[in-house]
């Protein structure tokens, strides 16, 4: 098994003639909390979306846990051990809180069942369901949010929803967690207790995260390194107080 839980090689993609992002590397340790940084349209998303199978690199290549996962599909990403939230909240909205977190755990083997099983309401298929909302309601109280379990997640405040992506993410057992910019829309209060959780999550769960995040005072808090994209190439990397004192880096975020 490779020492990097992620890594990357010259991973790119163009659309037509327009190069989005080029020759990217990373290298993520397990259990880092790794940061993917940048002004906006810099190519961070498309990252995620090329480790997620969204979109298929045109260029380069990359590995999870030494396995090359390139050309796989969403689901078999997913199910390998990449999880991610996204930039825009995507919940079941008309599910309950608790069913969205249900929805994540069925990625796992171990609440698999006969589908004759639950057909005809066997002893196994109330133990497994029994397990699974166990399981739902630990990881909702991880997160503040076991209270809150039976309403609809579209009833939930906008920094609840947040965390509960976060929470149907992490349902699905991941080895790589994908975090597109967790904190965006959150109050102080709010982003520092997601602070709290985020760390928690690597060290309870033995979790590897990569986050996108604008909130500088949230990566520099969090993140052990980065890695600073412009215009989709790179333009710093490395420990991430050194790569945010970059002047190039300065330069990107607030001009000449």
């Amino acid at each position: 098994m490779s020492e990097y839980v992620l890594e990357t090689q010259n991973l790119g993609i163009s659309f037509g003639g327009l190069k989005a992002v080029q020759d990217v590397n990373l290298r993520i340790k397990k259990n880092e909390l790794y940061g993917l940084v940048g002004p906006n349209g810099a190519g961070k998303t498309t990252v995620f979306n090329m480790l997620t199978g969204v979109y298929q690199p045109t260029t380069g290549t990359f590995f999870l846990d030494g396995e090359e996962m390139v050309g796989k599909s969403q689901e078999t990403i997913n199910h390998k051990g990449i999880a991610r939230t996204f930039q825009n909240i995507r919940l079941f909205n008309n599910m309950s809180v608790i069913r969205n977190v249900l929805v994540g755990l069925h990625n796992q083997p171990e609440y698999h069942y006969n589908p004759f099983t639950g057909m005809l309401r066997l002893p196994a298929y109330f133990d497994c369901e029994n397990r699974m909302r166990d399981k739902a309601k630990e990881i909702l109280r991880i997160f503040g949010l076991e209270e809150e379990r039976n309403l609809l997640s579209c009833n939930l405040p906008y920094g609840k929803q947040r965390k509960l992506e976060i929470a149907r993410a992490l349902a699905t057992n991941p080895r790589l967690l994908l975090l597109d910019e967790p904190a965006a829309g959150m109050n102080p209060n709010e982003t520092a207790e997601l602070m709290e959780i985020v760390r928690f999550i690597r060290d309870h769960f033995d979790m590897t995260i990569l986050l996108i995040e604008h909130d500088m005072k949230f990566v520099s808090g969090l993140c052990d390194e980065i890695t600073v994209l412009n215009f989709g190439t790179v333009l710093a990397q490395g420990d991430t107080k050194t790569a945010l004192n970059n002047p190039e880096v300065i330069k990107a975020y607030l001009g000449d």
